[in-house]
């Protein structure tokens, strides 16, 4: 017989010495006063902690406008929506922002989901599993919610380079013509910071008659004239097939979407077994998530004022000889390249100088290339900026890692 207490308490003791072992940092947001959080250490007492690699990249989850509408649908609605879509869960709320999402990417519907991991499940899933002999063309660096959509879709994979047009176009060109194609890749890479050639690969998958599927977690509200993403800054969201989304990074609440032609919306609708057979979003969740959209469409100067925090902050990492990456977007990955060394970093800023950023390790990222992921918001001070910068430098003379020693 199989000894699973040893067996699992094996695994776990591996990640540790590998350094890859995760910990939970208890955090308590508070209302007003992003990006300072109340931090509950072990013996129970809190602290203000400023958070520097929260996903809520603009503070619209703090946002008044949003919180209002929050609170009105709950008053009004109550919490939950009692069911699945199908069985009485279709709320006037999620048509609403449905309709809105489609106008934000120019597409003729959209699709809502409890998340964005799960609107990359079912619409890649579903897609690839429904076209026979469906060849998925999958950027190397594509988020693992894409990954398991691919999967599950039983469709054959085709790996092609990051941000390789070019290869791209060699794998295309080896599969025969007539198979049904689909082309998924992401405009903002999470981890790196780095955007996606959306006109080359596009001009690749329209050289072979393919779907474009984009993943535009990562950027939808931050960048567009109305936050339509990369593709909407531009001006490419019309040779995107499909668009997808979050509700949970930039608009500031949770929740996924996909948007594109109503007839491929309405496939996904019938079809998908993760969006058919799942309680769907609660009413309040998706007011406040309308609140957010409506709200970075009409008003750019959120995004205006983090462009501006990002390029004063990275210029005050590369002053001080950081090891920070030059990303083209709002995600400053500062490399320390030791799965050790980088949680012994975290666990220094927070606990000496009541700052929070979160390791980022393998499988995350490979292994050599571990990093603490910053992400400046429109709402860091200079103060703030200047305190985490110092506090950067006393870690890093502590712990004794230079720029030279890191991984490049």
């Amino acid at each position: 017989m199989m000894d699973y207490v040893a067996r699992f308490e094996g695994l776990i003791a591996e990640m540790k010495l590998d350094g890859r072992y995760r910990t939970f940092v208890e955090l308590e947001r508070i209302a007003g006063e992003f990006p300072i959080a109340r931090w509950y250490g072990q013996d129970g007492q809190s602290r203000r902690v400023t958070v520097w690699c929260s996903n809520d990249y603009l503070g619209m989850g703090q946002h008044p406008d949003v919180l209002a509408a929050m609170h009105k649908s709950i008053d009004l609605f109550g919490a939950g929506t009692g069911g699945t879509r199908n069985i009485s869960g279709t709320n006037r709320q999620h048509v609403q922002l449905e309709t809105e999402l489609a106008d934000l990417h120019g597409k003729e519907a959209a699709l809502i989901f409890t998340s964005g991991w799960i609107s990359n499940l079912a619409a890649l899933g579903t897609l690839g599993k429904l076209m026979p002999d469906c060849a998925i063309f999958s950027d190397a660096l594509n988020h693992n919610s894409m990954i398991e959509g691919m999967r599950r879709s039983g469709a054959e994979r085709f790996i092609f380079r990051h941000n390789d047009a070019a290869h791209l176009d060699e794998l295309m060109s080896s599969v025969a013509p007539e198979r049904p194609k689909i082309v998924a890749f992401e405009s903002v890479y999470s981890m790196d910071g780095d955007v996606a050639p959306i006109a080359a690969i596009c001009d690749v998958a329209d050289k072979y008659g393919a779907i474009t599927y984009l993943d535009e977690v990562h950027a939808v509200g931050l960048y567009g004239a109305r936050g339509g993403g990369i593709a909407e800054r531009d001006g490419l969201a019309h040779r995107l097939t499909m668009i997808e989304g979050t509700l949970a990074k930039a608009f500031g609440v949770m929740g996924g979407y996909v948007a594109g032609p109503a007839l491929l919306m309405d496939v996904i609708r019938s079809f998908a077994d993760s969006f058919i057979f799942t309680t769907s979003l609660c009413p309040h969740l998706a007011a406040g998530a309308l609140s957010a959209v409506q709200h970075l469409k009409a008003h750019p100067e959120e995004r205006t004022r983090q462009e501006i925090n990002v390029a004063r902050l990275k210029a005050m990492l590369q002053a001080a000889d950081m090891p920070v990456s030059d990303s083209p977007s709002h995600i400053l990955p500062l490399i320390i390249g030791d799965a050790h060394l980088c949680r012994r970093t975290s666990e220094l800023l927070l606990h000496d100088h009541d700052i929070y950023v979160q390791p980022i390790n393998y499988p995350t990222v490979p292994r050599g290339q571990e990093r603490l992921r910053i992400t400046p918001t429109p709402y860091h001070t200079q103060a703030h900026m200047k305190a985490l910068v110092a506090a950067l430098i006393s870690v890093r003379d502590k712990l004794g890692w230079t720029k030279g020693d890191v991984a490049a």
